[in-house]
This record gives structure tokens, sequence and C-alpha cells, in this order.
């Protein structure tokens, strides 16, 4: 199926504002008159929700590696079939929060899978789709840790684990940034709101105006 549209993809550990900016952004775009959906992962389909409900929310699920590993990508690939691809025929712009590069980071380099495996697997789920632009916001664990502690925000049974496990989420998605920097953007979510918006918003208006949608 040919893409017409253009996929954006957010990425981010707990307490670094993905969802304020995903939500600064749609509004944007959309005041701009461009054509965009907004969704996120796990969870984005009927499916995905009852996927997300047991990765998620079940803190006493003791669930295996592998099985935790599966279960995103099965989110993934009805993810990508039911909606995603869709949108991208439309030639909608589509802003994803998590896609696989989280799956690389959380299931390759905190669960300990390697990064060549996870990717493959990743590449089989969604059928060969790649974002044109992930925007990864870089935060200290510590520091997104204490944010969601302050904003009085509960934490999901990934968000529960250790900080070593954050730390080494981080360090997987700045490895990815090195080997795909076109594409994969780190913004230092230690500024505030609006630069982070800034700086995203100019790295999105960029790739608009060099495909010209």
């Amino acid at each position: 199926m040919a893409k017409k549209g253009l996929f954006i993809t957010f990425e981010g550990g707990d307490g670094a504002g993905k969802t304020t900016l995903i939500d600064k952004i749609y509004s944007a775009l959309q005041k701009g008159k461009r054509s965009v959906f907004k969704t996120r992962a796990p969870g984005g389909t009927e499916v995905g929700k009852e996927i997300r409900n047991l990765l998620l929310h079940k803190h006493d699920a003791d669930l295996a590696k592998r099985c935790e590993l599966l279960l995103f990508l099965a989110d993934r690939a009805q993810h990508v079939e039911e909606l995603i691809r869709p949108a991208l025929k439309k030639g909608q712009i589509v802003l994803c929060d998590r896609f696989n590069d989280s799956t690389i980071a959380y299931q390759g380099g905190a669960r300990g899978f390697t990064a060549g495996l996870v990717g493959n697997l990743c590449n089989f789920a969604c059928d060969g789709l790649q974002p044109d632009l992930t925007l990864y916001l870089d935060l200290d664990p510590r520091i997104g840790f204490e944010r969601a502690r302050k904003a009085g925000l509960s934490k999901d049974r990934i968000e529960s684990e250790t900080l070593k496990f954050h730390q080494n989420i981080r360090k997987a998605f700045k490895q990815i940034a090195k080997k795909e920097p076109k594409r994969f953007i780190i913004i230092d979510a230690s500024k505030t709101p609006e630069e982070v918006y800034t700086q995203a918003k100019e790295k999105i208006d960029a790739l608009l105006k060099t495909s010209r949608k």
C-alpha cells in the first residue's frame, strides 16, 4: 500500500511531557488546516485497549518477558492495519504516541532482548511501516519520576520498574538516535513546555515543507 500521508511518532520516558506536546502539535496542525490523526500505542484500537489494560494496568500480572514483547507487537500489528495505514492512505498526518522505538528501548534495552531481534519483530508486526520523523523527549528518569509525583500521577506496571530499568531505556533511545540521526530527533525535555513545543514544531514544519504536504 503506497503511503501518501506523513507518520510522526513521539517517544519519551515517564514525566517527559509527551502527552502535552502531542496535544499542542495536534491543535496547531488543525488550526493550520492540516488533516491530522492522533493515536497512541498500545491502545489505539479496541483490541489494543484490551492489550493495554493487560500490559500496563494489571500490576499483579506476572507476564513473561517474551509474552510482554509479543503483546506489544500484537497491538502494533492491529494498530497499523486498522488505523495508521488507512489514515496515511487518506493523506493524513498521523501523530502516534509511541511506536517501534519504544519496543526496541523497553523490551530490548531494558528487558534484555537484542535490538536486532526486536527490530526485526517490529518490522514484521508493522509490515515494514517506518515513521517519517520521531521526536524523542529526553529526560533524566529521576526528574521524570519527580514530575509525575508532583502531578499526582499513578504509575502503570512498567513505569513502576526500577530506576536502573528506566536508565537503560534512556540509554537505548540514545543508541537509536546515533544510528538514525535524521529520523530520530532528541529534544531536551528538561526545558519548559513552550521551548519543547517550539523545537518540535520547527522539526515538523521542516518535514512538512520538504514533503509539500
